[in-house]
């Protein structure tokens, strides 16, 4: 069984960071799997209408969960660096707080979630067709939505400390639990899309459920207990501090990534159903993105509560160099074999040409895609969430949003939607990567 906590301030820099980041890839893997059981269970048992409906929804999730998850990587930081410094009080102050905090931020959301389905769902122009099936998909999802805020509370206290193969042993096992309850109320009991909602909701239930068990385990620097959950004031502050930029952010992109959504579903239910089923494919491409972000984040904050800046530096060399060559090795194989990949969600033709075009366009900017994110992480661990927030509230919202605006007034083609994303990418990874290199992002931390 894997140790319940890991320092990684001590030990080789590349040994460390990729026995650290091989689990989080895994769980990241299964995350997507997990995610992607939906749509391939409810594409080739219901259609691509119910498809359709199911994919529509991704941004509009994606942007009230982004919001919450980017606080609980704040949270992350904070503990991460507070371990890193074996400040005991604090860390278990930090793991209460967090865990106060998120379950009542989870309450909100699925209450929220849930009144606010059908107005949102207008806005974004989805297509009178699909509708009844995404109204009932996504107010099925926020209904769980507490479970899923908890999940990813409780993951990201383990991450913080060192410990990222539990939180994979978990998802595992409610992955599996996803597809074959997917399965079973899709295609057995024919629930329709929202028995798929039902099924995701359950399953995540479980995960947290996992997860809480071993954070209650006793004389542990983790353990929970009933007398201390409290929200510590100067606490929630600094977790807020990096939370509320990286939530914002995670949320900018989604409004952006909303917009786009609402473009595409002015061209109908194949252009939804095919960029949907692209969706789901480009999330296995974020993969090692995200597990070498994840992986920096954490292991940046421990070593700066540490005082190691030398493996601050050298650390963050690796990590990027290493997602960004991964992503595009991957983009390579996207491009190559796109039609076949969105054909595994739905194989209509209709569909499938549509899918070809956004796979052509977009896969070999993945290393764009990387860039940025990879330094963000690096930005968040060491503790300036905030310069991700604004290169990207700039580029991935505002910018996206007036090239959208602009180019489908003087042409309605669904590839110059497709556009959006390797344009913006390309200008936050060129204005991310000067940073980098010549501000002095790491050297005050020395006095910190």
């Amino acid at each position: 069984m894997a140790a319940k906590t890991r320092d990684l301030t001590e030990g080789s820099i590349k040994g460390v960071l990729l026995s650290f980041a091989a689990p989080l890839f895994l769980s990241q893997l299964f995350q997507q799997l997990y995610n992607s059981a939906d749509a391939l269970i409810v594409g080739n048992i219901l259609g691509k209408e119910a498809l359709a409906a199911v994919s529509s929804s991704g941004p509009l999730i994606f942007l009230f969960i982004g919001f919450f998850n980017g606080a609980a990587t704040g949270a992350g930081v904070v503990i991460s660096r507070y371990f890193g410094a074996q400040d005991r009080d604090k860390v278990r102050k930090a793991i209460h707080t967090n865990v106060l905090f998120s379950l009542l931020c989870g309450l909100f959301l699925s209450v929220t979630g849930v009144l606010l389905t059908p107005y949102i769902l207008r806005w974004m122009g989805t297509a009178e067709s699909v509708l009844p099936q995404s109204e009932a998909y996504f107010r099925w999802y926020f209904a769980g939505a507490v479970a899923i805020v908890m999940y990813n509370a409780l993951k990201g206290i383990m991450t913080a400390l060192g410990d990222s193969r539990r939180p994979l042993y978990y998802l595992i096992f409610s992955s599996v639990l996803n597809v074959i309850l997917d399965l079973l109320f899709v295609g057995v009991l024919r629930g329709g899309v929202a028995a798929a909602a039902i099924a995701t909701g359950l399953s995540q239930g479980i995960s947290a459920l996992l997860c809480l068990a071993h954070l209650l385990e006793r004389d542990q620097i983790y353990t929970l207990r009933a007398k201390e959950f409290r929200i510590d004031g100067p606490v929630l502050r600094e977790i807020v501090k990096i939370g509320l930029p990286t939530g914002i952010q995670m949320s900018v992109i989604s409004i952006a990534n909303v917009m786009v959504q609402k473009n595409i579903n002015s061209f109908g239910a194949d252009a939804m159903a095919a960029c949907g089923s692209y969706a789901k494919v480009e999330g296995f491409v974020f993969l090692p993105i995200t597990c070498f972000s994840l992986a920096l984040t954490t292991f940046i904050g421990q070593n700066l509560g540490a005082g190691r800046y030398d493996r601050v530096k050298a650390g963050s060399r690796f990590g990027l160099w290493a997602s960004v060559l991964t992503a595009e090795a991957i983009g390579v194989v996207v491009f190559l074999l796109g039609p076949q990949l969105v054909a595994l969600f739905n194989n209509d033709p209709a569909v499938l040409a549509i899918g070809q075009k956004q796979c052509r366009i977009e896969s070999l900017f993945f290393c764009m895609l990387a860039l940025s994110h990879t330094v963000a992480g690096i930005c968040r661990g060491a503790g300036r969430a905030t310069v991700p927030m604004l290169v990207m509230l700039g580029i991935w919202c505002v910018l996206r949003i007036a090239y959208i605006t602009l180019a489908m007034s003087l042409c309605h083609d669904i590839r110059l939607l497709f556009w959006a994303y390797p344009l913006t990418w390309t200008i936050s990874a060129a204005i991310f990567w000067l940073y980098y290199k010549r501000s002095p992002m790491l050297e005050p931390l020395k006095e910190s």
